[in-house]
């Protein structure tokens, strides 16, 4: 599942129920709504989101999934009510377009880290680095990098790598639906590839990177990453924080990502009402989260069927903001 980051819109030394001063009284869900960033080099995710609060005057702003600094692209953001949305989604794939350097690894399987061996690449043919890639292809287990965000008896296994601590992560099942060679560049010392990866969410493309040159007995690392997908959402609609900066508004209303993201299931207005007052419907045998559109076509809420009920996972529209 992607971890989601919300933010509590209220501090903790604000009254119960007050707004922030810089944050619109939320009387409609008018400015929720997803933003689909493209994330430039060198800063954080956490980064982007303190961009976002500023932009759209609003503290109540996270994300869905991480970027490392290193890298670009696709970074879905929720604003205002869409932050609840964020852990609901599907994004379960996940597309980039990488370099992999051969001939050398580094402490974090990435350019960020500190080289550790060089091995000349030179006697390595393509055929080699094609029989690497394809044993790298489909259903794997997969031993995520030391400097992950996965947690090792309650802390972040980066962390402890930073501190020099000796992490051992478990192998996890991934899936690589493509795992593909754009283009070769031989140098001295080194092999340069151009590779476009689909794989499922907790994959990580530093660890192909780190296992395709293992195999190869020459080792390997990640110079560069851009993420072009993150479930349905492609890089096409990703904006720069420059642009928001001038264009403070989301792109893609909460209603049309909820269309984008989820199943939909036609009610009534007066089905609307029940779930706009937290009430359940019957249920009519859909087994994943889905929108309910009433005939206005605006998403009352996000539903899960349970037995011999559809209950609200998220009211979209509740009955006091409507």
């Amino acid at each position: 599942m992607i971890a989601a980051h919300p933010v509590d819109p209220t501090p903790p030394d604000a009254p119960v129920g007050s707004v922030p001063a810089d944050r619109p009284t939320p009387a409609s869900v008018e400015s929720a709504g997803l933003i689909v960033i493209d994330k430039p080099a060198g800063i954080t995710s956490h980064d982007v989101v303190a961009r976002v609060r500023k932009a759209m005057k609003t503290r109540r702003v996270g994300h869905a999934g991480t970027l490392d600094p290193m890298a670009t692209g696709v970074l879905v953001v929720g604003v205002e009510r869409a932050t609840k949305l964020l852990g609901l989604l599907s994004l379960t794939t996940k597309a980039y377009l990488a370099t992999i350097r051969l001939g050398a690894t580094t402490t974090t399987d990435d350019a960020d880290g500190e080289p550790v061996t060089a091995v000349d690449p030179a006697g390595v043919d393509d055929a080699a680095i094609a029989a690497g890639v394809a044993a790298l292809t489909g259903d794997i287990l997969q031993v995520p990098s030391a400097v992950s965000a996965i947690k090792v008896d309650g802390r972040r296994a980066h962390a402890l790598a930073r501190e020099g601590v000796e992490v051992e992560l478990e192998p996890r099942p991934v899936h690589i639906a493509t795992f593909e060679i754009r283009e070769t560049r031989r140098g001295d010392g080194f092999i340069d590839l151009d590779v476009l990866v689909d794989c499922s969410t907790g994959t990580y493309v530093r660890a192909l990177a780190r296992d395709l040159g293992a195999g190869l007995g020459v080792g390997g690392h990640l110079t560069a990453l851009r993420r072009t997908r993150v479930g349905p959402f492609e890089v096409d609609r990703a904006r720069t924080l420059d642009d928001l900066a001038e264009r403070p508004e989301v792109t893609i209303g909460i209603d049309e990502a909820a269309h984008i993201a989820f199943p939909h299931r036609p009610i009534s207005h007066d089905e609307a009402e029940s779930l706009s007052q937290g009430r359940w419907l019957d249920p009519i045998g859909i087994k994943q989260v889905y929108a309910a559109v009433d005939p206005d076509g605006r998403t009352i809420a996000l539903v899960k069927e349970s037995g011999k009920r559809a209950a609200s996972v998220m009211v979209v529209r509740p009955a006091t903001l409507r």
